[in-house]
C-alpha cells in the first residue's frame, strides 16, 4: 500500500510539472504570500507569472507593490510604468506610482499621477488623500485640505483623511477645526493614540492645558512614544 501511495504521489508530481501552473495561479499564490509578508516568495511568483505572460499588467502592478516593500521605489516605478503601458486606464497603478514618486521626493510627479488616477476614477478617496499628502510636502496646506475634504465626502469614515486634515488645519491656525477633526478620528477609533496626542497639542494652542494634558495621558496609555515627554514639558 505504501508503495502504491508513493507511485501515485510521483505520478501526481509528474503531471503537475507536465501541465505547469497558469499565470493566474502564480499571481494568486503571490498575492497570498504578499498578504503573509513573504515578500521574497511573492516576488518569485510574480516573476514567474510575468515570464509566462509578459503582457500581464496585474502581475507587474503586484510586483511593484513588493518592490516598494523592499524600498526599491525606482524598480516599483518601472513595474507600474509597464502596467500602465499595458493598461492605460489602470487607476491603481497611477496611484501607487505616485506613492513611489513621493518616496523619491518627486512630489510634483506624484501629484500628476494622483490627478490621473482621480481622472480615471473620481471616487478614488485614497488618491485624494495621497494627493493631499504631496501638497503638504509642497507647503500647500490649503490645497491639501481641499483634497482631504473630498476624500471625506467620498468616504465619511476615512480616519486618515480626518487626521491629516487636522494637521493641516492646525498649521493654518484653525485650531478649533483641527480639534473637530481629531475628535472624529477618536470617535472612529477610540484607541488611536496619535489622535489624542495631536488633539492635546492643539488644545494647548487654545490654552486648554488641563484638557490637553488629559489627552497626553490617554495617548501615553495607548502607547504613543512622545506622550510622556509632552506631559513632562507642558503639564507641570
Amino acid at each position: 500500500m505504501k508503495k502504491l501511495i508513493l507511485i501515485l504521489t510521483l505520478v501526481s508530481i509528474f503531471c503537475l510539472n507536465l501541465h505547469g501552473q497558469t499565470t493566474e495561479e502564480y499571481l494568486v499564490r503571490g498575492v497570498s504570500k504578499y498578504e503573509l509578508e513573504d515578500y521574497k516568495g511573492a516576488m518569485a511568483d510574480f516573476n514567474k507569472a510575468i515570464e509566462l505572460d509578459p503582457n500581464f499588467a496585474l502581475a507587474y502592478y503586484n510586483r511593484g507593490l513588493v518592490k516598494s516593500e523592499f524600498e526599491d521605489y525606482r524598480g516599483a516605478i518601472a513595474d507600474y510604468n509597464k502596467a500602465i503601458e499595458l493598461n492605460p486606464n489602470y487607476a491603481e497603478a497611477y496611484n501607487n506610482r505616485g506613492i513611489s514618486k513621493g518616496k523619491l521626493k518627486d512630489n510634483i510627479g506624484a501629484i500628476a499621477d494622483y490627478t490621473k488616477a482621480i481622472e480615471l476614477n473620481p471616487y478614488f478617496a485614497l488618491a485624494f488623500v495621497n494627493r493631499g499628502n504631496s501638497k503638504v510636502e509642497l507647503k500647500d496646506d490649503r490645497g491639501a485640505i481641499e483634497d482631504y475634504t473630498k476624500a471625506i465626502e467620498l468616504s465619511p469614515n476615512f480616519d486618515m483623511a480626518y487626521f491629516n486634515r487636522g494637521i493641516s488645519k492646525s498649521k493654518l491656525e484653525d485650531y478649533i477645526g483641527a480639534i473637530a477633526d481629531y475628535n472624529k478620528v477618536i470617535e472612529l477609533d477610540p484607541n488611536d493614540a496619535s489622535g489624542y496626542y495631536s488633539r492635546g497639542l492643539t488644545k494647548l494652542k487654545l490654552n486648554q492645558k488641563d484638557s490637553g494634558c488629559l489627552d497626553f495621558s490617554k495617548a501615553g496609555e495607548l502607547g504613543h512614544p512622545d506622550a510622556y515627554e509632552a506631559i513632562k514639558e507642558y503639564c507641570k
